[in-house]
């Protein structure tokens, strides 16, 4: 461990993520009540972050963590509203001083309580990356670009939903915990998107999201290891995620993935989505993450743009599009189109997306067709999707980049 406090702190910081949801586990299974038990964990987690900055990391963290947020709990029960009907159990918890810490993981029926189908998806993620992540709302908040008191409401309204759906911590069986599943990878990969592409403010991209993403479906592959599109989305995340330092130049502008300098790539994730997604195939039935990642993964292994297989990229796509079907696949199949078949007939493709209304004011939609109508060289047409694109968008880097195209082509 790093001496100085810029490493001590990263050093912290990682502790305190990893032990969240196991502590906050121990909790919700010995005593019930998750939104009082969440509480806790976090106060817990504030209070480590002060106090082992200062004085050090414990021996036993966890435990550490453990008997705080126990001691939380006793002073909640105390309240005065609380006093009489948890008196009883206040004292049994006040008799251990010293935790008892099993070894038991609990992250992954955490993360399929966070993903209770009664929450809507927004708040899926704000209560995962709270509850299972170990971030704060503060800095979940900051994240989404809302203010703290709006997502203090919104987590707090999420764990009062699953109460009062009367959802229990650990009880999900085998066939629901299957039937679960999808929501949560669809939730870690939301995270990793917002990550990645940060769709409002300044940043291009969010690494605190991106990583925390990879971080938890690494948990969650630990804990189904011969789920193939849990293997497939991991693998997605690191093959998409090895491009990020390439993304922007010197300057912070966008850079396309087709004038990148794939030098900047990183060759160790890189390597270890491929293997993931490898190990996958033809071990049952390809999810729509495992062709995702195949997908990326021929991008990344190409040594330049001209060497990419578009024809295979192309092919790839027409399986998704029958796997999963959906408007953002159609305009992904529109982009590898246009390199087999010409901007053409891409353009053909994306007519087919104007009367769906789950793209109405998707600036994807016109910053693509902006592209394809500059290969074909109708420059006006060009420069009115690319001023529609940057009017849409709320990244200001994206509104930058398209505004500098339309500027260029206007000249």
């Amino acid at each position: 461990m790093s001496d100085s406090p810029m490493g001590t702190s990263r050093a912290v910081e990682d502790l305190l993520r990893a032990c969240a949801p196991q502590v906050l586990g121990i909790l919700v299974r010995r005593h019930g009540q998750f939104e009082a038990c969440e509480d806790a964990t976090q106060e817990a987690l504030i209070a480590a972050a002060r106090a082992w900055h200062d004085e050090g990391i414990p021996e036993h963290p966890r435990a550490w963590l453990l008997a705080v947020a126990q001691r939380r709990l006793i002073d909640e029960w105390r309240s005065e509203s609380a006093r009489r009907r948890r008196e009883g159990e206040s004292a049994l918890l006040e008799a251990a001083t010293v935790p008892d810490v099993p070894e038991r993981d609990d992250t992954l029926d955490l993360l399929v309580l966070c993903c209770h189908p009664s929450v809507s998806v927004p708040s899926q993620i704000a209560l995962t990356l709270r509850a299972v992540g170990g971030l704060t709302t503060a800095e979940i908040a900051a994240a989404f670009l809302v203010p703290e008191a709006t997502m203090a409401q919104r987590i707090s309204r999420a764990k009062q939903r699953i109460a009062a759906e009367g959802a229990e911590f650990g009880q999900a069986g085998a066939g629901e915990l299957a039937a679960r599943l999808p929501a949560v990878t669809r939730v870690l990969y939301l995270v990793f998107n917002e990550g990645y592409a940060a769709t409002a403010g300044e940043l291009v991209h969010r690494s605190e999201l991106t990583l925390e993403g990879i971080r938890l479906a690494r948990l969650l592959r630990a804990s189904v290891p011969d789920d193939g599109e849990v293997a497939g989305l991991l693998a997605l995340m690191l093959l998409t995620d090895a491009r990020r330092a390439a993304r922007i130049d010197a300057d912070g502008s966008l850079v396309p993935l087709d004038e990148q300098d794939r030098r900047l790539w990183d060759a160790a994730m890189i390597a270890e989505g491929v293997q993931l997604v490898g190990g996958t195939l033809g071990r049952g039935p390809v999810g729509p993450y495992q062709l995702q990642a195949v997908i990326a993964a021929l991008h990344d292994e190409a040594a330049s743009d001209a060497d990419t297989n578009w024809p295979q990229i192309l092919a790839l796509y027409d399986v998704l599009e029958r796997v999963a079907p959906g408007p953002v696949v159609t305009l992904n199949r529109a982009v590898a189109l246009a390199r087999v078949h010409g901007p053409r007939a891409a353009l053909d493709l994306l007519d087919t997306l104007d009367a769906d209304t789950r793209m109405t004011g998707n600036h994807r939609l016109h910053a693509v067709r902006a592209h394809l109508f500059e290969r074909v060289g109708d420059i006006p047409a060009a420069v009115e999707c690319f001023e529609t694109a940057a009017r849409l968008t709320r990244s200001v880097q994206e509104q930058r980049y398209l505004g500098l195209r339309a500027a260029r082509l206007r000249a």
